[in-house]
């Protein structure tokens, strides 16, 4: 699914995480959980892959420390 300089939609995001809108929402607002911010193109929402990929491997470093 690792795809460096290419953008997928915030409904992509959406089913890779297993989530709903108002979670992904409350990703972006939550500044601790440093969630990539996405690029916005007429009111629909891209996120660059390789930002999402690098948030991915921080988060199970952060869980793999704190054991």
């Amino acid at each position: 699914m690792e795809n460096p300089g290419n953008y997928v939609t915030a409904k992509q995001v959406l089913g890779r995480y297993n989530i709903t809108d108002m979670t992904l929402w409350r990703w972006l607002a939550d500044d601790a959980l440093a969630f990539p911010r996405p690029m916005v193109i007429n009111r629909r929402r891209y996120f660059l892959d390789s930002d999402l990929v690098a948030w991915e491997r921080a988060r199970a470093r952060k869980q793999h420390d704190g054991l």
